[in-house]
């Protein structure tokens, strides 16, 4: 194969020089600082489609390398195969869309350096960490967006309350309900670098094993290491800290805390992380490792049957935690007041989806189902829930409310984000034709076909609730009765900069739903040939029965809640609050299952508490004690100990005994100057004899 041209790595080089960009022009306006950001990010989305093209039509991966660190075998550059060049491109063109959206969200905000600087080098990050061909560039680009998210979550900083996530004044087993910026920025830290820790201790075992972090080195002989590291007993202690990086930057249980209150950031930037980075960045790196483990399994199934079960075993926890989360957090989504914080839930309920698609299509025998229904809900989704983010910032510009409470009717005001909206939403919700349909449906299939029977069920029951809370969600917004804040501050429609971006992807999801069942098989063809660790094609065999009975738990669940929102025009919680056990169950799930309040009050109060204990007992009791009265007390008392006897003797030794001992030979000298003449004649004569006689003997004469 020819090399690949070095321009494609403008891909991820143009957003980062985008962002050198805007820091030196912190002092020219805010409006050419977005220019510039969403320049680099057009020149990015361009290279990717020449680099989408060419591995397309290429028999090998795109591959092009130079040495950073030859110690590690790091490279930098990029590694295109069919699933890095797909994601590139929808990471790509989804973060130009969000970027030309913001030129008008963000026109009039202080902070502009900042914004776009993040902005850009977020998705610079983003888009290294997807053409990494090795796991130390990848944990580059991986810590980027973990960088670029705190930042982006807490734009603003100075925490009004209108930037809050939470009801003001809510509390949870004690525990404040509410949060800012600041707080939520530093949470989404938090929480994501606990699971990188543990994906950088696989990232080092890897190495030490390999002696590189090459993933084409990793793919080579997978089945090599993995019976390796189980032959040190240490296989599934690796899998588990490998994955964790990916299970809290995709905000899976239990790190899925962090996503919810990142909604303090502006909606631009929740779009952002939600549909084309971040969180998408987990779901990218299962995808990239399942083949290789996959493979791994396969190899070792009958050799070593013990490294095959372990992996095995790996994938269905995987497979029931994303079916959990997706159950989960939808149940959530159902009681939710704000509109971001309704599709932050669904995020999460949705990235479920793709662990238990990617998962549970590995443990069918055939990584590349997994792959293709991973990959698909991933692109499918971020399709969507970019065009639902952006038009909610739009309708929260309009209506000055984070709140559905405060909306109802916007239809009247807002009809093209009314559309818009509603063609993303019922692609969320899995109403054929759209393309939130098929995909889910493919996650569905791929969880039936690995008889992964409590993950299956899990989905399965998650499609009514994403129909009910979806429809619910439209229904208050756009249908519902006005509520007193709309009557008092009349919306009214976005720019064209706000609301081309979403109604064009709206469109798309459409558009791409009604075109998949013809793209469907060449997309999975390409897919699983021309992915690392694949290489065999993916031939479909859909359930009709299955998809039936999907579509019925869609249809029942937008059905409930056009009813009860639509046709009884009910107001659920005046009910809800006359019934206790209901009242308890809305509580429940309202405050998060008392998730985030078990955390704060075991994690946080517990190790306020573990510290008070060491400062208690070990640095005041020991330290403390120690420093400031066991020392002075044994110095104190050395000091007497030494001072009564060596001292004592010294001190007596030097200033009596050898005083007197002086004296007294001067004195007897001195006696012996008797100032008579004979006695100095006899003394001269004694010591010349002396002399003479010493001489004599040592000159041995």
């Amino acid at each position: 194969m020819e090399e690949a041209p070095m321009s494609y790595i403008m891909v991820w080089l143009a957003p980062w020089l985008g962002a050198v960009l805007v820091l030196l022009m912190h002092r020219v306006g805010g409006r050419a600082k977005g220019l510039v950001g969403v320049a680099s990010l057009l020149v990015s989305a361009i290279f990717s489609t020449l680099l989408l093209q060419r591995a397309l039509a290429s028999e090998e991966p795109l591959h092009f390398a130079a040495e950073w660190v030859p110690s590690l075998g790091v490279t930098v550059g990029y590694y295109a195969d069919a699933l890095a060049a797909i994601m590139a491109f929808v990471v790509a063109w989804l973060s130009f869309l969000i970027a030309v959206y913001s030129l008008e969200y963000m026109g009039h905000d202080p902070g502009q350096t900042r914004y776009w600087f993040f902005f850009t080098f977020f998705v610079g990050s983003m888009e290294f960490l997807v053409l990494a061909d090795n796991l130390v560039a990848m944990f580059i680009g991986w810590e980027g967006t973990g960088l670029a998210s705190y930042a982006l979550i807490g734009h603003w900083f100075t925490d009004e309350e209108d930037k809050w996530v939470g009801d003001p004044g809510r509390k949870a087993l004690g525990i404040p309900m509410w949060f800012e910026p600041s707080h939520s920025g530093l949470r989404a830290l938090v929480f994501t670098r606990l699971g990188d820790v543990g994906f950088l201790v696989g990232i080092a075992v890897l190495h030490i094993m390999l002696g590189t972090t090459s993933l084409e080195a990793m793919a080579a002989n997978p089945a090599g290491w993995a019976a390796l590291l189980a032959s040190k007993g240490i296989l599934a202690a690796f899998l588990a800290f490998f994955i964790m990086g990916a299970l809290a930057k995709s905000a899976q249980f239990p790190f899925h805390e962090w996503l919810v209150t990142a909604m303090t950031g502006p909606t631009s930037v929740s779009a952002l992380i939600h549909a084309a980075t971040m969180v998408k960045a987990g779901v990218y790196f299962l995808l990239r490792v399942t083949p290789i483990l996959a493979g791994a399994a396969s190899a070792l199934r009958v050799t070593s049957p013990e490294v095959y079960h372990t992996i095995e075993g790996f994938f269905a926890w995987i497979a029931i935690i994303g079916g959990f989360t997706a159950f989960m957090m939808a149940t959530m989504a159902l009681v939710s007041r704000e509109l971001k914080l309704i599709l932050a839930f669904s995020t999460a309920s949705q990235l479920g989806y793709m662990f238990l698609a990617t998962a549970a299509g590995a443990l069918t025998g055939t990584a590349a189902l997994g792959v293709f229904a991973g990959l698909s809900h991933l692109v499918s989704h971020a399709v969507f829930k970019a065009s639902l983010f952006l038009a909610a910032g739009a309708i929260i510009h309009a209506v000055h409310s984070r709140f559905i409470d405060d909306m109802g009717g916007l239809a009247a005001y807002m009809p093209a984000t009314f559309i818009a909206m509603l063609l993303a939403s019922l692609s969320l919700a899995g109403l054929p034709p759209f393309m939130g349909f098929w995909t889910k449906d493919t996650v569905l299939h791929a969880a039936h076909e690995a008889h992964a029977q409590v993950a299956f069920m899990l989905g399965f029951i998650t499609a009514l609730l994403t129909a009910a809370y979806t429809m619910r969600m439209v229904l208050r917004v756009f249908l519902y009765e006005p509520s007193n804040h709309v009557a008092k501050h009349p919306p009214h429609e976005a720019g064209k900069l706000m609301l081309v971006p979403y109604a064009l992807l709206a469109v798309i999801s459409l558009a791409g739903g009604a075109l998949w069942p013809k793209l469907e098989e060449g997309f999975a063809e390409v897919l699983s040939e021309k992915t690392l660790g694949l290489g065999t094609p993916l031939h479909l065999e859909p359930s009709v029965s299955l998809m039936a009975a999907s579509v019925g738990m869609v249809v029942a669940g937008l059905g409930v809640s056009f009813y009860v929102y639509h046709i009884l025009v009910a107001k659920p919680m005046e009910t809800i609050s006359r019934i206790p056990i209901l009242y308890k169950l809305h509580t429940f799930l309202y405050d998060r299952w008392f998730i985030n309040a078990i955390y704060y009050r075991v994690v946080v109060d517990g190790l306020k508490a573990l510290s008070r204990a060491i400062y208690n007992y070990i640095d005041q009791a020991v330290v403390d004690n120690l420093y400031h009265r066991f020392l002075p007390w044994a110095i104190m008392g050395a000091s007497s100990l030494l001072w009564k006897t060596l001292e004592h003797w010294i001190d007596t030794g030097f200033h009596v005994s050898l005083v007197n001992g002086v004296l007294s030979f001067s004195d007897r000298v001195r006696r012996m100057q008797t100032g008579i003449l004979n006695h100095y004649i006899l003394f001269l004569w004694l010591g010349l004899t002396v002399m003479l006689v010493l001489i004599t003997w040592l000159a041995g004469w």
